[in-house]
Parts: C-alpha cells; structure tokens; sequence
C-alpha cells in the first residue's frame, strides 16, 4: 500500500474516532500521523519498517507504526475494519453533506437522534437544526442545500469514475471470441464532465453468449433487462450499464446513433433527409420506397460501403466530426466546410502548472512530483502550494514559500531530474480583490495562479470585480478554477465569465482549465468563444498526489470540447518558450 493511500486511511480513522467521541489528542493523533506519513518518501517507509524504526521518527509513536506497518505490509487493517463496523453507515454518510462536519454530527446525534441523511433534512425542515447552539439558521439552509444538491446529483457520475467503471467492461467485452467490435458509447464516449449511464455497443453474430457474460460479469448487483439484442444491469458502483448488441454491418450506424447527442442526430438526419436520405441506427438508404426504415437498412446494410463513422460522414458530404464535437453546436457547419478545428491532444501537453505538495495540502514531496512529472514525460513541472489565508490547506508563509523557492532552485541545480521545475504559489483572492501575498514576495516567484477559495456568497458583481482586481496584478500569471464549482457538489458561485475572459486578454492573464475531474472549470461551453477572442489557457491538473498529475488527460478531453487546438494551450510551449515567457 503507498504512502498517499495509508495517509487517506488513517485521517479516515481519525474522522471515525471524531464521530464516536473519542478523545481529541487521539483522534489529532491520527491526523498528525497522516501528515507525518505524507512527508516522508516511500523508500524511507519501507526502510524503517524493514529496519523497525518506524517508531523513532516524530510524531509516530509505538502504536500508530503498527498499523502503518500492518497497511503497508498486507493493504488492511482490522483496527480500521472493526471501527467502520461499530459506527452505524448513515452516520458515515452524513460527512457526504457539505458544512456537516463530524463535531456537528456528534451534537446531532447526541442532542437530536440523528443517524442518517433522512432524519437530518426532517430535522431541518422541522427547524430544529437553527435552534441548536453552534448551528443557526444560515447552517441550517446550507445542510438542506447540500441535500438537495446530492439529491439533484444522485444519479450523475463524475466522468472519470464512470470510466474506470467502464474500461474493465469494454476490455471484457472485446476479449470475447463472438465479439468483432466494441466501443464506448453516450455521454461517455463524447467526454461529458458527468455522466448517467454506460452505453456499450458490440458487433456480433453471436449476441446470446455476449449479452449472457455481459448479466453474470464481477461488479453486477441487479440484472434489469436480458434479452437477445439488448441487456441492462446496474452495477454495485450504482452505475446503469446498458449493451446493445447489432450485426457487424451496422455497428458503424448504431455507433454513431448511440453517441449522440440528440442535438447532433437530428442535425445529421436533417441533413440525410436533404439528400434523399434516411439515416438511423440500423443504417443510411433511401428515404423513399417500399419497406420500413428498419428493413431497408437492414437489407442494404449487407452490402454497405460505409465500414468507419469517417465514411458515414463523408457520404453527407462532411469531414469527420469527433466525438466530443458531436452537440449540435455548430459542427455539422464547420464539418461541411472543411472548418473543423486541429483539436489538442494529449500528445501536446509538455508539462502542467498548479500542483500541491506536502508543504501544504499535497500527499507527495516536492522530488516525487518531479519524479511523477518526469515519468509522464513531462519537460517541465509548476509548483503552486496555497497561501497564508488556506489555513485549512496549511498555507505557507513568506517565509516557508521562500524556503520551498530555494528547494525548488537546488532541486533544478543538481540536476537530478531531467523536468525542470517552476516555483510559483496559488495566492488566494481576498474578498476585496488583493491578493493573499504582497507584490515584493509575488516577484520571487516564476509564476503566480490566483484562486477564489472563500467568500463564495458576494453577489455577481461583488466577485466579478473581485476576480478582476487581482487579475489586474501586474503579478497574476493565471486564474484558477473560475468559478469554483465542485461538479455534483457545489455550484459554481455567481461571477460575470464574459467579463472576467475580457480582463484575462486585456491583462495577458492565462484562465486555466482546471483539470480535476470534479473542477473541469472554466466550463467547455465558454471556451470556444473566449479563445475566438484570443484567451490562452493551461490545462492544470491541480494535483495533491503524484497520481493526480495525469488528470491533464481529462482536461484535454473537457479542450477538445471546447474545440481548443494546440496553439490556444500554454502548456503545450516547449519549456524555452515557457521561460522567456515567464522571464518577461
């Protein structure tokens, strides 16, 4: 088990001992031992344990280097098992409720019996919730928000969850002898930042022994629909999985229909029907004579001069569209002028900017980000640790960012690593628009990205000028996460887009695309207009582990649909480029 996942688990054994009321010392223990965890190397852990040492390094006593030898030698623990099971799992689940903190749950639970979501909302909208000391009103209407929110948000998936659920399934899929083709479809395949259910398209002759595997795989909790060219099963993740199964002569067709969107199908039927045309999932014929739809596709399927999706929008007169494209938002156009865009591929992306470490909120060291970038095959790497205000973030000081700027200059120096390393800071926006660090301490740095993290509440306007002002800091490299949402968590908070893309260009202020998969902020919705108008933006995967650096791959996936190419993307420079950038 690596370091970053024994750290998640015992601040997750804290969190449980918090909610049983145990005491404080022991509860921090377990925090502090967590961030202990995080700032040694995965070397240095091993070698103690092997060693038996483990106890001799501060902060970890006797007790707490049994269990992180116990996780690290076997991945579980039966301290950590034992204290999940004492613990009723609607109480658990009541930490899922933003503002709702395990201190609350206990006053909950001791003075109002509450021991799961159902009884939280009754005792809010019964209005008890106010009158408890430490809650008031303004809690109570923002535990019922968060309820709402997750209810409204239940039944979506966060992209990249969705698709490590999938990816296992289509590589089932395709491993099977009766399967001649298999692909995502949906949501999915178009990169949505959320998604509902799992489409999967097969082309085969065979379909009993698919759909029949497909029913009985690991991972499925109830089977809601088998039948011979369709089967639908919801999975223990909570996802609905659904298979469609077709004949490999219309698997082109069926691919394309299942993608979607509905905006786009009906553009391209449209536009089928111009040219005399029927288009469908089970093919593309004439529109008129004898039959219906489904019969003349599938008698003209058999012998089909459309083998790939590009043939099938060549023979409307298109270039091909990708996927991500496909939402009826002015594609089908471009496509038919041979307009469409070069989009960025993951390819492009030489290193990324706005990544945690250990010195704040990270999981990793400054030299094991570098390490991961490198691997990645990045040429360069941003450090941007929060400021002074992320008290909840352990924020450095002027005087530990300095400390970190001479690391990261030695670190570069000693030319360990072939990726260069960037010092910069995510320097909180205050309320009043100033930011978090003075000008003096800014200019030490190679970059600044400047970040809203409080103060969500202030109204349009209020936050517009807000996000401005510090975009107006000669010191201001790049804006993060624009509008603050957390997708199927929290709304974005109320600020002028158009307003603040202006200020960007004006001030050659970069707006990153937040790379996260819960961020995906600025939406892919803006982009295409904002870089029209000449915005630049970095993809930035905001990582805290060295794992979460490869969520640049999603951004890429939220640039392509916002129809981005390779010049609209900072971090797609070679790392020359990025310097005499910088330098200026």
């Amino acid at each position: 088990m690596t370091k970053a996942d024994i750290a998640a688990i015992l601040i997750d054994i804290g969190t449980l001992l918090e909610l049983k009321g145990e005491n404080p010392f022991k509860t921090r223990a377990y925090q502090a031992g967590a961030r202990v965890v995080e700032s040694l190397s995965e070397t240095e852990i091993a070698e103690r344990i092997e060693a038996g040492t483990l106890d001799e390094v501060k902060g970890i006593g006797e007790a707490l280097a049994q269990k992180i030898t116990e996780l690290h030698q076997t991945g579980e623990l039966g301290f950590y098992t034992k204290l999940k099971e004492s613990l009723p799992p609607g109480l658990v689940e009541l930490l899922q409720i933003p503002g709702v903190g395990p201190k609350k749950i206990r006053a909950l639970q001791t003075k109002l019996g509450v021991d799961s979501i159902e009884k939280l909302q009754q005792a809010c909208l019964e209005g008890k919730i106010a009158e408890l000391e430490g809650f008031g009103e303004k809690s109570q209407e923002k535990i019922l928000e968060g309820i709402r929110n997750r209810e409204a948000y239940g039944k979506r998936h966060i992209w990249i969850d969705a698709w490590e659920v999938a990816e296992p399934i289509l590589a089932g899929l395709r491993k099977l002898p009766q399967v001649v083709q298999a692909e995502h479809a949906g949501s999915l395949r178009r990169r949505m930042e959320t998604v509902g259910d799992l489409d999967f398209l097969v082309a085969t002759s065979d379909p009993k022994p698919v759909g029949d595997w497909f029913v009985a795989q690991p991972g499925v909790k109830e089977v809601t629909a088998h039948g011979e060219t369709k089967a639908s099963v919801r999975l223990e993740s909570g996802i609905q999985a659904d298979l469609r199964l077709v004949p490999p002569e219309q698997f082109v067709f069926a691919l394309h229909h299942f993608t979607g969107s509905k905006d786009h199908n009906v553009q391209m039927r449209q536009r089928a029907l111009a040219q005399g045309l029927s288009m469908s999932e089970w093919g593309l014929v004439p529109s008129e004579g004898e039959g219906t739809a489904k019969a003349k596709a599938e008698s003209a399927g058999r012998k089909t001069d459309i083998k790939t999706e590009a043939d099938l929008f060549k023979k409307l007169g298109l270039a091909f569209v990708a996927p991500e494209l496909r939402e009826g938002l002015g594609e089908i156009e471009a496509a038919e002028k041979n307009a469409l865009p070069e989009l960025v591929t993951v390819e492009d992306i030489r290193g990324v900017f706005h990544n945690h470490t250990t010195a704040s909120d990270g999981h990793n060291t400054l030299e094991e980000m570098t390490a991961a970038a490198q691997a990645l095959g990045f040429e360069y790497l941003g450090i941007a640790d929060h400021s002074k205000s992320s008290v909840q973030a352990r924020g450095l000081t002027e005087e530990r960012l300095a400390e970190q700027v001479a690391a990261i200059a030695k670190l570069n120096a000693s030319k360990k690593f072939r990726c260069h390393v960037f010092s910069g800071t995510e320097c909180d926006i205050l309320p009043d628009g100033r930011l978090d660090f003075a000008n003096d301490v800014l200019a030490t740095l190679d970059y600044v990205v400047v970040s809203v993290h409080s103060s969500f509440k202030s109204g349009r306007e209020a936050m517009t000028q807000r996000i401005i002002r510090a975009i107006e800091n000669p010191h201001a490299t790049m804006l993060g996460h624009l509008t603050g949402r957390l997708l199927l968590a929290r709304e974005a908070y109320d600020v002028d887009i158009d307003k603040v893309i202006d200020a960007a260009i004006a001030n050659e202020v970069i707006i990153e695309l937040n790379a996260s998969p819960w961020r995906l902020d600025m939406d892919w919705r803006h982009w295409r207009r904002a870089a029209d108008k000449g915005l630049i933006t970095s993809i930035n995967p905001d990582a805290h582990t060295t794992q979460q650096l490869s969520y640049y791959r999603t951004g890429v996936n939220v640039a392509r649909k916002g129809w981005l190419r390779k010049d609209h993307i900072f971090n797609s420079l070679k790392l020359s480029e990025v310097t005499d950038f910088f330098s200026k």
